[in-house]
């Protein structure tokens, strides 16, 4: 795959300082070992995600990759450094494939995105000591490791976004090698040596081949005035992004080149939409490689298993059939076999040896003996391996030849009940490689096709949290300190009701009567979803105590020498309480004002969804969580994981099986 060129890194890094300048560090995540997704709020534009593959490109991204359910130790040490940190500045070091992002929290910090060679991403602190690499590196002039001194790569090559007359020339003169080459390997890679060849030839011949020492001066001032016309327009911002594409060769640039002039050209707004197409699905076609051999490897497991016991199977049938032909040999050659019990018996008795019984009846058989015929040898226990027409069978000449027929019918039977249990476990392991296979075509589907997150137009109190009750009464919660400002001094209204979780850390609840009576129904579904949008679910509990009140007894005003935190309230006389309300919620899609996701008390979810689902305080974390959730309720792909997160609770999660085994069984 492509990477960024030193142009390309130019341009990205002006469009993410202008965008992030002053945006707070969210998570970060590491899809894969080499991909690092940090997560930004820009204000007025909202969540941000910014791409960075070692060695590879960096650039803001609508293209959501699949993260681990455990995050690798680099991402969780961004989270507990940056997290909330604002961006100072983004900037490229020195024209070359690095990029700088400077964030405050505490104090400063930087994270250098390496984008040469195989790459790495660095945390840095604010005396530009590494505190964490993402891969651990050195070299006899750098070392890329925790606690030591970052040392930028050495520098080379030149800017030709303010590079001089006399700098190019000194550089030309200075050449070793042809004029491609040159350029080239001064910072401006193949792409762009040969765009500038192109386009000083359209004034004075260069052959790209040609020696620098055999260039007059016309030719390189014509090289010159080629690279000022064409990087002037990046210095200018006046840069036109694009995906250009002819045949198998595709490519993306920031600039109109007449390398291309022939090929097919997609514009785009920026050039970061234009990387994030171009990089994104190429991107998820490699990480589908990847993921299709994980799944290989699973599905392997239950084919090898498979055939193992399709072969035990056979085993137990050959078993049946050969112990069978045994027992029934030994009776159709009762005197022959007989005979020769009674000769090692009479010899035991005179207390020779096995080892000379087996000498003396080898030698009988050579003799030619017919007796001893059938003989084939004698083990240091006195059990005989005799050969009977082309069948070797064991006798035990202490056991009678019944005795020694019935281990042969034994054995057999032993076998036939074993077919049973191999038949049970062949078919349960046929139904879990049939699973493993549709669960296999299911997840290479999903990477296969990239789905872009759209920012979604959201309703008012979409940007709250929210439901609809069964009464069809709008109720509104806070999602954070905020919003529970906004509750009381926006939304609520003299008629409303409030109410709040009698706990420290919960949502400011709203039930938006709008000329409606209150009832005891509405009461007990907003004290549900009161109690479970509160602390109370981080910790466990089953359930909460609630109290309403009416609008004109909440106050921002605090009494005489107290101070309210922002999101608090005063509440004044009497409080009227809902107690032990349940911690329990339901989600699903609910068609309110068009077809919507909605948390909220699983009486509501009843009324106004055919299909969702009852989730109670647990120990699944919310990404996992929100999987499952996805694909039981996801009607027309109208959600995104995105959008099931939104709407959880604070803490982690498991679904309810037993009330959706209940709803099953009543049902029928």
């Amino acid at each position: 795959m492509k990477s960024m060129s030193n142009v390309d890194i130019y341009t990205i890094s002006n469009e993410l300082n202008k965008l992030l300048n002053g945006a707070r560090v969210d998570k970060s995540f590491q899809p894969t070992k080499d991909i690092v997704v940090m997560r930004f709020h820009v204000p007025g534009t909202g969540r941000v995600d910014l791409v960075m593959q070692c060695g590879s490109r960096i650039h803001t991204s609508q293209y959501p990759l699949e993260n681990p359910t455990t995050p690798p130790t680099f991402p969780m040490l961004l989270r507990k450094r940056i997290k909330g940190a604002h961006v100072e500045s983004i900037k490229q070091h020195n024209f070359d494939r690095v990029v700088e992002i400077k964030v405050k929290k505490d104090k400063y910090y930087t994270i250098i995105v390496e984008l040469f060679d195989k790459g790495n991403i660095i945390l840095l602190d604010d005396e530009n000591n590494i505190i964490l690499p993402l891969k651990r590196k050195q070299w006899s002039h750098r070392d890329i490791s925790s606690k030591k001194e970052y040392i930028f790569p050495e520098e080379r090559g030149i800017n030709p976004i303010d590079v001089s007359e006399e700098e190019f020339n000194e550089l030309i003169k200075n050449g070793d090698r042809d004029v491609v080459r040159t350029l080239a390997m001064n910072g401006l890679g193949s792409l762009y040596a040969e765009e500038i060849i192109k386009r000083a030839n359209e004034t004075i011949g260069i052959e790209k081949n040609t020696p620098t020492s055999e260039l007059n001066q016309d030719q390189i001032n014509g090289l010159y005035t080629s690279l000022k016309n064409l990087f002037d327009n990046l210095k200018n911002e006046e840069i036109k992004p694009q995906i250009v594409k002819k045949d198998s060769k595709e490519d993306v640039v920031a600039l109109d080149l007449v390398k291309y002039e022939e090929f097919e050209k997609t514009y785009y707004d920026n050039f970061n939409e234009a990387c994030d197409e171009f990089y994104s699905k190429k991107v998820n076609t490699s990480i589908k490689d990847v993921k299709e051999a994980a799944w290989n490897k699973k599905v392997n497991k239950f084919e090898k298993r498979l055939r193992l016991q399709q072969e035990t199977l056979e085993n137990f049938k050959k078993t049946i059939e050969e112990s069978q032909h045994k027992g029934e040999v030994i009776y159709s050659n009762y005197p022959s076999i007989e005979n020769i019990i009674n000769v090692v018996n009479s010899a035991r008795s005179k207390d020779y040896s096995f080892k000379e019984i087996g000498k003396t009846l080898k030698k009988a058989k050579n003799d030619g003996m017919a007796e001893a015929q059938i003989y084939e040898s004698i083990d240091k226990m006195g059990v005989l391996t005799l050969d009977i027409d082309g069948t070797k069978i064991n006798i035990d000449p202490k056991l009678t030849i019944p005795e020694n027929a019935e281990k042969y019918y034994e054995k057999s039977k032993k076998a036939k009940r074993k077919i049973k249990g191999a038949l049970i476990a062949i078919e349960n392991t046929e139904k879990q490689l049939e699973d493993i296979k549709a669960k296999k075509d299911i997840a290479m589907e999903h990477i296969a096709v990239p789905k872009k997150r759209v920012k979604k137009n959201l309703k008012w109190y979409e940007k709250l949290r929210w439901f609809i009750s069964s009464d069809n009464i709008l109720v509104i919660g806070g999602r954070d300190a905020n919003s529970n400002e906004s509750i009381v001094k926006k939304y609520l209204e003299p008629n409303d009701i409030y109410l709040h979780a009698d706990i420290h850390g919960a949502t400011s609840t709203a039930i938006k009567l709008n000329g409606n009576e209150l009832n005891d129904n509405i009461l007990k579904e907003s004290g549900e979803f009161a109690a479970s949008f509160s602390s109370a679910w981080s910790m466990g509990f089953t359930s909460q105590d609630v109290f309403w009140v009416h609008p004109d007894q909440v106050s921002k005003t605090p009494e005489s020498g107290e101070f309210l935190a922002k999101g608090s309230f005063v509440i004044r006389g009497h409080r009227n309480y809902i107690r032990g309300a349940r911690v329990k919620l339901a989600i699903g899609i609910v068609d309110y004002e068009g077809k919507r996701i909605m948390a909220g008390p699983i009486e509501a979810l009843e009324a106004h969804s055919e299909n969702y689902v009852v989730l109670k305080p647990g120990f699944t974390k919310k990404e996992a969580i929100a999987k499952k959730i996805i694909n039981k309720i996801n009607e027309d792909d109208l959600l995104t994981l995105d959008d099931i997160i939104r709407v959880l609770p604070s803490g982690k999660c498991d679904i309810d099986e037993e009330y959706h085994q209940r709803k099953k069984y009543e049902k029928y």
